[in-house]
């Protein structure tokens, strides 16, 4: 089965896969030579090679996390000009293909060198704002886990830069509202005095999102030493694009872009240099279309409701 919008009645489309039993996603083949007619396009190589093949103005959202220069088994650890430089083809190319209500989302964190901290969101800046693109939010993305430092503050944020291409671009609020912290809260004066005062939709999430980041036991957990959770991704699907709609991540390792685009019924295209995590995100993708892959849902996080081992303060009584 080939995942794509061609009319031939042989081809079975998102919806009816999704019901299909997990050993139908054995039947599924992912494209790896871009079409618009694609419901999934998933490339094995340079994210360069691949953005050739895609027509300008054609992705409505590029969402990605690119390498942060740190080392990873993935990456080299270059001068910060060149790895600035690298970046910025990679950027202007994003840009060569988004449409003109386009976004581009690019999610980055820190590089440390010899104990400095550089912030890479502001490092590449200016890739994005020499291009012409105007920046609409710098998501601040915290996390309440992760390694401990001895020298300075533990890290537990990265950031995401959302540019659109111009200011007709597309935004969709309503399906990303989050609940209310007060409900019941009332107008205590004026013409709508005793009336609910918050929106019955929800609230805006803001631009600091707390959503847990996939370690240990997450639910999504695979061998990306840096994958970031669907729930991230699809606040970012859900509020750029419509049903539809093609999404592109040229750094898409273990597929969380592609995935949190096509259970939302929206179009998705990625690259992945390393053949082990494309691997992974072909298998993912594959569940995903049939409904079978394990998702922590977008909401908050958990809060105990009364005291256990674990969350019983064990110096109260000393």
């Amino acid at each position: 089965m080939s995942i794509s919008r061609q009319a031939d009645p042989a081809i079975i489309d998102v919806e009816q896969s999704r019901q299909k039993s997990l050993s139908s996603q054995f039947d599924i083949v992912i494209p790896s030579s871009f079409s618009s007619e694609n419901f999934v396009t998933l490339y094995c190589g340079d994210c360069l090679e691949f953005l050739k093949a895609i027509p300008d103005e054609s992705i409505q959202l590029v969402v990605t996390s690119p390498p942060y220069n740190i080392g990873k088994e993935y990456e080299d650890v270059l001068d910060i000009d060149v790895y600035k430089a690298q970046q910025r083809k990679v950027i202007e190319e994003c840009i060569r293909v988004l449409k003109p209500e386009g976004s581009i989302c690019w999610e980055i964190g820190n590089y440390v060198d010899d104990g400095e901290i550089i912030p890479l969101d502001i490092l590449l800046y200016d890739c994005f704002r020499d291009n012409g693109l105007t920046m609409r939010n710098r998501i601040v993305w915290h996390f309440g886990h992760g390694l401990h430092c001895k020298n300075r503050f533990s890290g537990r944020y990265e950031t995401i830069n959302w540019f659109t291409k111009s200011d007709d671009y597309v935004f969709n609020l309503d399906p990303v509202r989050v609940p209310q912290k007060y409900p019941g809260k009332r107008h205590y004066k004026g013409p709508n005095k005793g009336r609910l005062s918050g929106n019955p939709k929800g609230k805006n999430p803001a631009d600091v999102w707390n959503i847990p980041h996939v370690k240990s036991n997450h639910v999504e957990k695979t061998d990306h030493p840096c994958q970031f959770p669907v729930a991230l991704v699809q606040r970012l699907v859900l509020s750029m694009t419509n049903e539809d709609d093609l999404v592109f991540d040229p750094f898409m390792g273990v597929g969380t872009t592609a995935i949190a685009t096509v259970i939302n019924n929206r179009r998705a295209a990625g690259s992945e240099l390393i053949d082990y995590y494309y691997d992974i995100a072909v298998d993912r993708v594959k569940k995903a279309i049939v409904g079978e892959l394990r998702i922590r849902p977008d909401k908050p996080v958990y809060k105990p409701a009364k005291k256990s081992k674990l969350t019983a303060n064990p110096w109260e009584d000393l």
